[in-house]
């Protein structure tokens, strides 16, 4: 199946049409509630959330002999909240660092929960367990109920968003400041938070606890390389997200043996690699283009510049001069000549050159300015 055919099935097949809705807004809520994570530098959150809902589902299943989704994904949001709740309090009431936090989380918790999979693993019922699609992910298990909720919890983000705007944009970048405003700065910390957590708990079954936190990081830090502006960047990286969503999920379908989690990672990756090398202003490319035009800018202003001294020394700076001279000054080529005649600075044939008034007058003022730096 190739992509136009997908698409082609996506209105008419209701499996496709669930799984490619679900993973599309999957992507949306995990690209805007990422980028609060990058620009926090808290990016290693989402994989400590992750890993600590496993735990969660495991014990939820145990309880409640069920595995129904709303039940283990419940035990999972309880899970995630506890682990993320347990890393503020070490984070504020001890020595250590938010990275040593995350890590003691992510390990203990992880480590608990591959305990009780294990245990689950020996009772008489855990064939019907079906709790490895929540470790590596599994998108065909999606059914409408799952995208209505999915639908719902994006929705509900979208107006938090909108109504704490003011306040997320503000904790975001001065957290002190925002303290002297008189804003609750913890309910604000607790409320985008939870959120986060409740991005990641609804994204366990389509991803898996091991890949979620990159679809929570990618789109965002693909959408960080294009802009400035936090709006901007949530915007980019919700379509990011659904774009990888979609598109994974239709290279997915027309391959056989190919996990759809996977799959949009890596599409995520490309999205992150090509932001990373086209974009207009941090990419690599244009960091390499404008390197190579400010060398060749700051390479004519020298040769300018040279040409200035030996000019100033005549009453008529327009005096033609001997290229003779250039033997002197290292890196010279016609080429730069060229270019200096193109911006109307000199004129010059294949044997002299002389500069025009006001190339005399660019080359006075890139002299004074070197002159005047201390």
């Amino acid at each position: 199946m190739n992509l136009p055919e997908y698409f082609s099935l996506v209105f008419t097949d209701y499996t496709l049409r669930t799984i490619t809705l679900g993973t599309a807004l999957l992507g949306a809520i995990c690209g805007m509630l990422g980028s609060f994570a990058v620009l926090r530098k808290q990016s290693l959150l989402g994989d400590a959330i992750s890993h600590a809902a496993l735990p969660g589902i495991a014990l939820a299943f145990i309880l409640f002999q069920s595995k129904d989704s709303s039940v283990l994904l419940t035990g999972a949001l309880v899970s995630g909240l506890a682990g993320t709740f347990w890393i503020r309090s070490i984070t504020q009431n001890t020595r250590l660092k938010s990275d040593t936090a995350l890590g003691l989380v992510l390990s203990l918790f992880f480590g608990f929960g591959m305990l009780l999979l294990t245990f689950i693993q020996k009772q008489p019922n855990a064939n019907q367990a079906g709790l490895e699609k929540y470790l590596f992910g599994q998108a065909a298990t999606l059914v409408a109920s799952d995208v209505w909720l999915m639908a719902g919890v994006t929705g509900v983000s979208f107006c938090v968003m909108s109504i704490f705007w003011k306040e997320f944009k503000v904790l975001l970048f001065d957290p002190e400041y925002t303290l002297t405003l008189g804003f609750n700065t913890k309910f604000i910390d607790i409320l985008m938070t939870s959120f986060m957590v409740l991005a990641i708990v609804l994204g366990l079954q389509t991803v898996g606890v091991v890949l979620m936190s990159a679809m929570l990081l990618a789109p965002a830090a693909a959408a960080r390389q294009w802009t400035d502006r936090l709006w901007v960047m949530v915007t980019l990286a919700a379509v990011f997200g659904a774009l990888s969503g979609i598109l994974g999920t239709a290279i997915s379908a027309g391959y056989d043996n190919l996990s759809t989690g996977p799959v949009i990672v890596l599409v995520a990756a490309v999205f992150v690699f090509l932001s990373f090398v086209f974009a207009p202003r941090r990419g690599l490319l244009a960091r390499r283009i404008g390197f190579i035009r400010n060398r060749n800018d700051l390479h004519l202003h020298k040769t300018l510049s040279f040409m200035y001294e030996i000019a100033k020394s005549h009453e008529d700076h327009s005096h033609p001069h001997s290229l003779r001279l250039f033997n002197e000054f290292r890196g010279f080529s016609k080429k730069s000549l060229r270019k200096l005649e193109v911006q109307g600075w000199i004129t010059f044939d294949s044997r002299q050159w002389s500069l025009t008034d006001e190339g005399f007058h660019k080359a006075a003022n890139l002299y004074n300015q070197n002159v005047e730096k201390p």
